[in-house]
């Protein structure tokens, strides 16, 4: 993808493999960085590292508003970002519409500690957190 790069992880064992009607999806153990979600062969996030993207693409730009309400995600189908924004206890709602519905189930149950939903809003009780695709 990004000419004269690479990146490799040791895969330990495969957990999941399939295509969906919009991308190729693959998690697999890795022995350094946990669990990884791959899309259409690219790394999407690991359960190592997962953090540091889903906290500064959210807070920030939270933070820099003066009051916010309502948030919509667009995309970000694993969860992450759902639970950063939910963390923000000024949010009333929040809205995730991410085109492929299969990585939001699957990241519950085989990314394991890794963004998931619904898990995402657990600490959201009194707030509306909708996930749709």
């Amino acid at each position: 993808m990004w000419p004269g790069q690479s990146f490799g992880l040791k895969v330990k064992n495969v957990l999941h493999t399939e295509k969906s009607q919009f991308q190729d999806i693959l998690v697999f153990e890795s022995e350094t960085y946990g669990r990884v979600l791959v899309l259409d062969g690219v790394i999407q996030l690991t359960e190592r590292d997962e953090f540091a993207y889903q906290e500064m693409i959210v807070h920030l730009p939270l933070f820099a508003h003066p009051n916010p309400k309502r948030v919509l995600i667009v995309g970000a189908g694993d969860g992450g970002v759902m639970r950063e924004v939910c963390k923000h206890a000024g949010v009333e709602k929040v809205r995730l519409r991410a085109r492929a519905a299969r990585v939001r189930r699957m990241c519950g149950s085989i990314v394991g500690r890794a963004p998931c939903l619904p898990a995402a809003c657990a600490s959201a009780q009194s707030r509306s957190c909708l996930a749709g695709a």
